[in-house]
């Protein structure tokens, strides 16, 4: 009988954030550029924020595969699904660009109302409208200050009750503890497997 060749783990998204950034997750060479449009982007965050689920990332850990700078992954974990995922979750709460398709880097700004708990895809209006605080990555820097945040933000909506955005900015913020599902796929499985899997 053959036994199950992956094992299912959860991590939260500010895990998952942090393997990124100490190269533990790494994208494979086969894998295709961020192609996501921003909506996307802002749907991902929105159902995170609503508790909802964001589906499953799969990874490989094995130390023959070259990535995508052109290195071999000595043992790190392969993304094999979830690029799409992963690239937006990090230009959106990381600060990291990524590549559009004409090859300008950018990033993709996600803007929130914390008076209407609405999140939209950043322009020009919510750079102007004192209610949105135009990019959520700020509300999830480590030095991020919500004393200091929050009195601000009464100052230019004074009609609106500090304690009421207080609960709305810890609201977003438990994104980070939102857990996704990773399949690890059994190092003993070979290329064309883990290239059937992913098909």
């Amino acid at each position: 009988m053959n036994r199950e060749k992956f094992q299912l783990q959860q991590y939260s998204i500010d895990a998952i954030i942090g393997k990124i950034q100490a190269n533990d997750f790494v994208i494979p060479e086969i894998q295709r550029p961020f192609v996501w449009k921003k909506v996307q982007v802002r749907d991902l965050i929105d159902s995170l924020y609503r508790g909802y689920p964001t589906g499953y990332i799969i990874t490989w850990k094995n130390p023959d595969i070259k990535t995508k700078d052109g290195e071999l992954s000595r043992g790190r974990n392969i993304l094999i699904d979830g690029q799409q995922r992963i690239t937006a979750l990090m230009t959106a709460l990381a600060r990291v660009e990524v590549m559009d398709s004409d090859f300008n880097k950018i990033r993709i700004k996600i803007a929130y109302n914390p008076i209407e708990h609405k999140l939209e895809v950043q322009d020009a209006s919510h750079l102007r409208d004192k209610r949105w605080i135009p990019d959520i990555s700020e509300l999830f820097v480590p030095s991020f200050d919500s004393y200091t945040f929050i009195s601000k933000y009464v100052e230019s909506n004074p009609e609106v009750n500090p304690s009421d955005i207080s609960q709305s900015i810890t609201q977003i913020q438990e994104i980070r503890n939102r857990q996704i599902g990773v399949i690890e796929l059994d190092n003993s499985l070979d290329i064309e497997e883990v290239n059937s899997i992913f098909t």
